[in-house]
């Protein structure tokens, strides 16, 4: 089970990074013309780099704190709030119409919830 949630983690990180560094370093109106990113038209430029940057933070939170042992509770914390990101994402494309990316932001919760319960649960990182 150890594994699987390092796997489910390590998941979530690359996705999280894929979209951290496109949201933060990509600029907005370039962001609206790929498929999954004509929300950014309808949001400000520095709403779009905030969402970066909090999707680069979680890659870290997903990883490190476990890795180094440094504070390992984060790891699940971080999952949590990706959780609430992922609904934020899946109410902005449902109101889109966007249904597939729904059942995709579908699956990064469910990731991230296997993640909160395991790591907060069986398989806690215990000092």
């Amino acid at each position: 089970m150890n594994l699987a949630l390092w796997i489910a983690a390590g998941l979530l990180a690359a996705v999280a990074l894929t979209g951290g560094v496109s949201k933060t370093f990509v600029p907005k109106e370039r962001l609206a013309l790929v498929h999954g990113g004509g929300w950014t038209a309808d949001a400000s430029a520095g709403f779009v780099k905030t969402l970066g940057v909090l999707e680069l933070l979680a890659v870290a939170g997903l990883i490190l704190p476990a890795a180094l042992g440094i504070a390992p509770v984060v790891v699940p914390v971080t999952a949590v709030c990706w959780v609430l990101l992922m609904v934020g994402a899946m109410i902005t494309h449902g109101r889109r119409g966007e249904v597939s990316l729904v059942m995709l932001n579908l699956v990064y919760l469910a990731l991230a919830v296997f993640i909160v319960w395991g790591r907060f649960g069986p398989e806690a990182f215990t000092d």
